[in-house]
């Protein structure tokens, strides 16, 4: 750290408005995402999609992101985080429209918007991470992984709204376009308090830094985005499958199915926000390693027990998957001058998983269940428990045992 603010004092006017502002940024993401998440169930029923299907339209978001991470480091350091959070805001918002309009009408217009969402969540996702990491420097506090609870906070408020929603009966297009007016014009507002990505104390090169795509070839990013990829693919698939897989394989009602995900994300949002005392008190790794058992553990019962075990189990998966994510773009930011540039890489990495997982479950559920196919979850979070290691800040000894 470069500051010498007393991490325990109060932050200025400047800062404690930028840290408002982050928050609602990766509220409005997750409300954002969970809405249309919460809606698979009915859109797949109404557009009679089977598993491998579902699993094609949504690699469409895949798609949308996979454009959009690698780009989003270089637009991020040339036009900043606050911009680039407000345009994708608004492009979020259309997309959310189309994905109205595709839910009614078929399938080629569902893709179109699903493409564009997964197209700005993308970007947005980069930035506000970003801006993250510069609030957590000048804090000084490991603070990142309350970011990330402020997404899962809105995840939960956008399932829970989704379960009443459909214990209404209310259409997917109505719920999707209210959606995409409050999320189009609201977070544009919010994050107007966004700080400058680099600080004047931060230790900056005159000329800036290596280009936001060197990052690309540096081995330890690499390592935190495949670390990255495997927690963000047992978040995503439960994102997109654990309804599905409580209504289908569990056989409860599309309403308690929708539950079962509110479960998960709460338990993630929770976890999100008890995690920085546990990370400045142990260190990331030993933190990440636990988690990642306690997930694995969550997931077998989710697979292998009764529905009221499967909530169990929803709720361990949530709990043991929270801190991967933020915990690697926290490493990703160690170093300012390269922050945009790794965070995006990192994000990449893990986007491809996040988004690209899900349909591989939906093909592999074709063939075996949803539910033995969410156990590649387990594979993953092994490999991220031997890799964890790398998310050592470049400066700090290992701990003993560690």
């Amino acid at each position: 750290m470069t500051t010498t603010r007393d991490p325990q004092a109060p932050p200025g006017p400047r800062l404690a408005s930028a840290t408002r502002a982050t928050y609602l940024a990766f509220i409005g993401a997750g409300f954002a995402f969970a809405s249309w998440a919460s809606r698979i169930p009915q859109v797949r029923t109404r557009l009679d999609l089977d598993p491998a299907a579902l699993g094609l339209v949504l690699l469409a978001i895949a798609a949308g992101s996979v454009l959009a991470l690698p780009l989003s480091g270089p637009l991020i350091a040339r036009f900043g985080s606050r911009r680039t959070v407000m345009v994708m805001a608004v492009v979020l918002g259309v997309s959310l429209l189309v994905v109205a309009v595709g839910s009614a009408t078929g399938v080629a217009v569902l893709v179109a918007g699903l493409f564009l969402m997964g197209l700005s969540n993308g970007a947005w996702d980069v930035g506000m991470n970003v801006q993250g990491a510069v609030v957590e420097r000048q804090l000084e506090r490991s603070i990142m992984s309350r970011f990330h609870a402020g997404f899962s906070l809105g995840t939960v408020a956008g399932a829970l709204l989704g379960a009443g929603l459909v214990a209404l009966d209310v259409p997917v297009a109505a719920h999707l376009v209210g959606v995409a007016v409050v999320v189009g014009l609201g977070v544009p507002f919010a994050v107007r308090g966004f700080l400058s990505d680099v600080h004047p104390t931060d230790d900056v090169p005159a000329d800036g830094g290596p280009s936001a795509l060197t990052a690309w070839r540096e081995p330890r990013t690499l390592l935190i985005g495949l670390f990255v990829l495997a927690f963000a693919f047992a978040e995503g698939s439960a994102n997109d499958w654990i309804s599905v897989a409580l209504i289908d394989d569990h056989g409860v009602s599309p309403a308690v199915g929708t539950l079962g995900f509110a479960v998960f994300l709460a338990a993630m949002t929770g976890a999100r926000w008890a995690g920085p005392p546990l990370l400045d008190r142990y260190g990331r790794v030993p933190v990440v390693r636990l988690l990642a058992v306690l997930a694995v553990a969550g997931l077998l019962l989710f697979v292998f027990g009764n529905p009221v075990v499967a909530f169990l189990g929803a709720l361990l998966w949530g709990a043991g998957a929270s801190l991967g994510f933020p915990v690697g773009m926290s490493a990703g930011a160690d170093d300012p001058a390269r922050a945009a540039g790794r965070v995006s890489v990192i994000a990449s990495l893990g986007y491809c998983a996040f988004l690209g997982g899900p349909p591989l479950i939906g093909l592999l559920g074709h063939q075996v269940t949803v539910l033995k196919a969410l156990l590649v979850v387990a594979v993953l979070l092994a490999v991220a428990t031997a890799i964890a290691g790398t998310l050592r800040p470049p400066a700090e000894e290992p701990h003993p045992g560690v």
